[in-house]
């Protein structure tokens, strides 16, 4: 994967001899916010205000991280207020790049060729992991926040008096709730699958996967009573679960042996994936090709000749059979405006 080590790109990460059989994800190093007037954020954290087109998202349509905040800037109607740029799905000796290739958006601030230069030029002195997501801010040329779920949150409120649509994803009176749902689903779903993918042992890898395939099923059985994760309300907890679900069959099944059973073989979590994937601006927001060329020819160590497989094939505008389930009206279910 590579990594920066005081500002300079090494292609190779360094040999822990600590280095655990269970895969540890890397904590993001930026956490500034953005809120309505520059005040702070709501922990306390230095923020800047919110400003049209002062603010460049950087994702790839492939990562499931990255993915969320597309999605809440498609929802919240901020295409015209905060521009995007999209690298290359492969990910080589360089990490990530805007190498051209079908989907790829170059990069427009500093016309970089590969991620790890934006984030040198954010600290020059930068040790740790080159990721995706990341929030520039353009006045100060630096980089935000690259924290996912903060970038969601952010977006969800900062930019409501610019012209954001009227849509709360995380209001206040399930706050608690979401944050709950969310814990459960990073660590067991989200991370999940990376756990059992990128195991080093078999006993790291059983342990993983068994975890996923409890917290699945527990899913599986809430949803067959009610509509969303929390209720009848739609939620942020509802799309960082998404964009895992709608990459387990093309990818993390085969890719990261979660396969003791397919996501269509869960009828209430495939049609919940269908509905939420049907949502007004959603699929806009999803490249299969990307995603299975990401995984499949990045993973060398996992897939050696980088063959991308054909399948599977998915009908994902299929009937959801979800709407006799209550459901809390909203933007979403009546045509985003």
């Amino acid at each position: 994967m590579g990594m920066m080590i005081d500002g300079q790109w090494h292609s190779k990460e360094p040999v822990s001899s600590t280095q655990s059989d269970t895969f540890q994800r890397a904590q993001s190093a930026f956490r500034d916010w953005i809120t309505a007037d520059g005040g702070p954020g709501p922990n306390g954290q230095a923020a800047q205000p919110a400003q049209a087109n002062r603010y460049h998202l950087y994702v790839s349509l492939a990562c499931p991280w990255a993915h969320r905040t597309l999605i809440m800037r498609e929802l919240k109607g901020l295409q015209k207020l905060i521009s995007v740029s999209v690298v290359n799905p492969i990910m080589g000796d360089q990490g990530w790049t805007f190498e051209p290739a079908e989907g790829v958006v170059p990069d427009p601030v500093m016309d970089a060729q590969f991620l790890h230069q934006l984030y040198a030029k954010a600290d020059p002195q930068f040790t740790g992991r080159i990721t995706v997501p990341v929030l520039w801010d353009k006045q100060r040329g630096t980089i935000i926040n690259n924290e996912s779920s903060e970038i969601m949150r952010i977006f969800n409120s900062a930019f409501d008096t610019l012209g954001a649509r009227s849509l709360d994803m995380a209001p206040a009176e399930l706050l608690g709730e979401i944050d709950k749902i969310n814990a459960h689903v990073y660590d067991t779903v989200n991370n999940g699958v990376y756990k059992a993918g990128f195991a080093r042992s078999q006993a790291a890898y059983d342990t993983a996967v068994h975890t996923l395939f409890d917290s699945l099923d527990g899913l599986e059985a809430r949803l067959s009573q009610q509509r969303y994760l929390t209720g009848t309300q739609l939620t942020e907890a509802d799309w960082r679960l998404f964009t895992t679900l709608i990459r387990f069959d093309p990818v993390y099944v085969g890719h990261f042996k979660c396969n003791l059973r397919r996501l269509i073989d869960y009828p209430n979590l495939w049609n919940y994936m269908l509905e939420l994937y049907q949502m007004p601006g959603v699929a806009s927001t999803v490249s299969l090709d990307h995603i299975k060329t990401h995984y499949y020819s990045s993973h060398r160590h996992l897939n050696p000749t980088g063959i991308v497989p054909a399948g599977p094939v998915l009908d994902l505008n299929g009937p959801h059979g979800r709407g006799h389930l209550p459901v809390q009206p909203g933007p979403l279910h009546i045509g985003l405006q």
